[in-house]
């Protein structure tokens, strides 16, 4: 099982569990070969259901306690309570928010950009969160929107450790001559995340560097990358564009997820 971590996430609060976990080590098979947690992909959900449960295992909860929402590339995020709220009809949000010891935060990707958070009350008890911030919902501003549910939460702003793991790397991200205007409609000191490509009419977009500066903007001081390519990285990552590129079917989700431990 790969289990990327971030000591500065760890280090926020002594009861903080967190992994961005990668396609191995799992019970799936095929395309989903083999750490799928991906709910919308047509791998059995039994074997999904396997795969949560060891996840949630790594994390140390409880299996029935590892939320997630149905991620709609939104700036919707969610102040999560208990458990109930992300089961049966889960609610379309990109990120979750949560003081609750005992529940872990999981969002899914395959190229989008997983973020995990942490921030502390001024008690020093934690407040976690999780996003899921593809291209569209990074610039609506759901990494924004995150900080500001952990600030409603009562965190300090101060105290958050924001962390972008493993998704498409700025050396593998062609996006075509255009896709860039909403982005410097949006600010235009956000050109230096383009550069030209060597095909023609095409241009490489750095998102985590997008998603950091972001984050960086909305006041987190503390923004880690972590910097895996899941594109690139074929063995160690599920990637929806891989998949494109080589006509298959459907494809994995790995999930990123993040807990306070009942100690």
């Amino acid at each position: 099982m790969i289990i990327i971590k971030d000591k500065k996430l760890d280090a926020v609060h002594d009861s903080i569990s967190h992994g961005f976990f990668g396609r191995q080590g799992g019970v799936s098979k095929g395309l989903y070969d083999s750490l799928n947690c991906g709910n919308g992909s047509a791998d059995t959900s039994g074997n999904v259901a396997t795969n949560r449960n060891l996840v949630a295992k790594a994390l140390q909860v409880e299996a029935d306690k590892l939320a997630s929402v149905w991620q709609v590339h939104s700036a919707d995020c969610l102040i999560i309570g208990d458990i109930t709220a992300t089961r049966d009809d889960r609610p379309k949000a990109d990120a979750m928010v949560t003081d609750q010891v005992g529940l872990a935060l999981g969002v899914l990707t395959a190229d989008c950009t997983p973020i995990l958070l942490v921030g502390l009350k001024p008690d020093g008890t934690p407040v976690i969160g999780a996003a899921h911030s593809g291209w569209g919902g990074s610039l609506k501003g759901i990494g924004e929107a995150t900080i500001d549910k952990m600030l409603e939460l009562g965190a300090g702003l101060e105290t958050i450790q924001a962390t972008i793991g493993p998704c498409i790397g700025p050396k593998s991200y062609e996006v075509s001559v255009g896709f860039e205007a909403p982005f410097l409609a949006h600010n235009p000191e956000d050109e230096h995340f383009f550069r030209a490509a060597q095909k023609s009419g095409h241009l490489m977009f750095d998102m985590p560097g997008y998603v950091a500066s972001r984050l960086a903007r909305h006041g987190v001081r503390q923004v880690t990358i972590t910097g895996q390519d899941t594109f690139a990285m074929k063995d160690e990552f599920f990637s929806y564009r891989r998949t494109t590129h080589a006509s298959e079917p459907d494809y994995g989700r790995q999930i990123s997820a993040i807990a306070i431990r009942d100690n």
